[in-house]
């Protein structure tokens, strides 16, 4: 079953996790007036992640490094290295690579209390290095309150030897928003999204409403510092460079 060729090459991706999926937790700092939902929206230096959690297992494994045929593939998951929040039943999923995947490319979204995957599906291989997404909800694909998903990006390296695959995998948890997170959100304009997500430690919520931006304006160099600086906070460095 594509389920435990997925674990096995996870098993190998354990062996190469770089040192970023093992990079210990960031402590953030206080951020400038929390209150204004619209401030430092536009300053990288402002954009400061909040974990939610503090000494939890690491939960982000890296691809690592790997060769594929005469070429030379980095692959991460752009999750933190605990189990990251969303608010959305739908949520988008992040991850980059660092050179065009020349291979099949299968995404794999599992929890224990489950038999069957919640998501396993062969998705398009990108044309192009960089950061890519898979949006559940064009999948059907939905996730329960309160449950911890393990979700896999794997490049299928060679289709007849699963071990073989470059894997990479994050945690993700869906919550209500309640309270002062959901009063800052529905006052919140499409700028200001991101910024409050970071700082309610809704990881997944501020990378989408972020990137979304930066497809809407990909010219704009602010956003992408933005990015960068929110990547940074959680080790992953390849992936804001």
């Amino acid at each position: 079953m594509k389920m435990f060729n997925v674990l096995a090459g996870l098993g190998l991706g354990l062996l190469v996790a770089t040192s970023a999926a093992l990079a210990a937790e960031t402590g953030a700092t206080e951020p400038a007036d929390p209150g204004d939902a619209n401030a430092g929206s536009g300053e990288a230096g402002g954009f400061v992640y909040r974990p939610p959690m503090r000494g939890a297992p690491v939960a982000r494994i890296g691809g690592g490094t790997r060769g594929i045929g005469d070429m030379t593939l980095e692959l991460v998951v752009l999750a933190p290295d605990h189990t990251g929040l969303t608010t959305k039943e739908q949520p988008t999923l992040y991850w980059y690579v660092s050179e065009p995947v020349p291979t099949k490319l299968e995404v794999t979204v599992i929890n224990d209390e489950a038999i069957d995957p919640a998501l396993e599906e062969v998705v398009a291989t990108p044309g192009r290095a960089g950061i890519q997404k898979i949006e559940l909800a064009k999948s059907g694909t939905r996730l329960e309150p309160g449950l911890e998903y393990r979700w896999f990006v794997s490049v299928v390296a060679d289709p007849g030897q699963r071990t073989n695959d470059i894997v990479a995998s994050g945690t993700i948890q869906r919550i209500t928003p309640e309270g002062a997170l959901k009063a800052r959100i529905a006052k919140a304009d499409e700028r200001a999204l991101a910024r409050i997500y970071a700082e309610e430690g809704v990881w997944y919520d501020a990378v989408d409403a972020i990137s979304r931006l930066i497809e809407k304006s990909p010219n704009d160099a602010a956003l992408r510092e933005q990015r960068a600086a929110l990547l940074e906070q959680v080790g992953l460095q390849a992936a804001a460079n």
